[in-house]
Formats: structure tokens, sequence, C-alpha cells
């Protein structure tokens, strides 16, 4: 559970501490928290963002918008909750929220690219998130797979072979490595 908190949250990111954003990842990452109640906490987060998901990806082309509060009371979660939802599908959507200075009152969407939602889940860790069986009726296991693997292998550093002395050039001219574009290295 800890390496998908760690994921959850972009450290780099500054945040008013007063904003609904800052209260939330306060509280949701505090360093100092008893662990147990922190373990708790997520987990019973983890089941409320299951259960919109759940929701959302039933009819995916609803376009779902509100304000904080609105959504919050339409979900039945906290504003701090919505907050904390809202702050994990921002990259998801097809139009970013305005998080960072938002307020309860503030008109928030929750209009989301699938594919890129499920490859955010993938990059996420969030196996809870995209294996949930709403996605079946979205995308094809093929499909589900292939989205899957692309995100998986977006994060790999691929290092080209390296050319040895006595191997063709690759510029084509038939010469040795050395004897060509090899020559000035």
């Amino acid at each position: 559970m800890a390496e998908e908190i760690n994921s959850a949250v972009n450290a780099e990111e500054s945040v008013d501490p007063n904003s609904l954003l800052g209260k939330w990842r306060a509280k949701a990452y505090d360093q100092n928290a008893d662990k147990r109640w922190l373990e708790n906490f997520w987990r019973d987060y983890f089941d409320k963002e299951k259960a919109i998901y759940s929701r959302l990806l039933k009819d995916p082309k609803n376009e779902v918008r509100g304000t904080v509060s609105e959504l919050a009371s339409e979900f039945g979660i906290t504003v701090e909750e919505m907050t904390g939802f809202l702050d994990g599908i921002n990259d998801s959507l097809k139009e970013a929220n305005p998080i960072e200075t938002m307020t309860e009152d503030t008109e928030v969407n929750l209009v989301f690219d699938t594919e890129k939602l499920y490859k955010n889940m993938v990059d996420a860790k969030a196996d809870w998130l995209y294996g949930l069986p709403e996605w079946n009726d979205i995308y094809s296991e093929e499909e589900q797979h292939r989205l899957y693997m692309e995100q998986k292998k977006s994060g790999t550093i691929v290092k080209p072979k390296k050319i040895g002395r006595n191997d063709p050039c690759p510029c084509g001219s038939g010469k040795k490595y050395k004897y060509c574009c090899g020559r000035n290295q």
C-alpha cells in the first residue's frame, strides 16, 4: 500500500497549505501520522474511489460536472475526499481542473479520456482500478492488454545497441564502422 500512496502524490509541486488541495495532501501524506491510522485512512479512501470510478465507467460518455461540494454530495463523500479524487483524476481529464486554487464552490468536471485514465491507473499501480469489471464494457481484453503494455513500456528506457568497431557502419556505406563514421570517435 505504501507504494500506491507514494506514487499518488507529486512531491515537487508546491501547493498553498490553506487550499483544499493543501489540506488534503497535508492529511493524506502526513509523514508523522500513525501508520495504522494512515493505512486505514487510505483503505477507506480507496474503497470510495473505486466506487466512484465504477459509476463513472458505467457511462463514460456522460459529462459529469458541478461544484466540488455538489460532486462530493452526489458521490456520498466529503469535500476533502472529493479533493483527493480530483487530484488523482486530473491528469486523465480532457480539460484539467484548477485543483491548486479550487474552493468548495469551484465548478469542476470529471470528463475523462478513457485511454489516458486506464494508462494513468496502470502507471499508479492501481490494479484495484484498472482491474474494475466496468473496463470490459469499454475495452476488450486485448485492448486492455495493449494499453497496459504501452504504459509499462513508456517508462522503460531502451539503450541502443552499441556499434562494434568491426560492425558494418549504420550509415549504409558498406565500410566497417571504424573506417567510416567511427573514425573520429
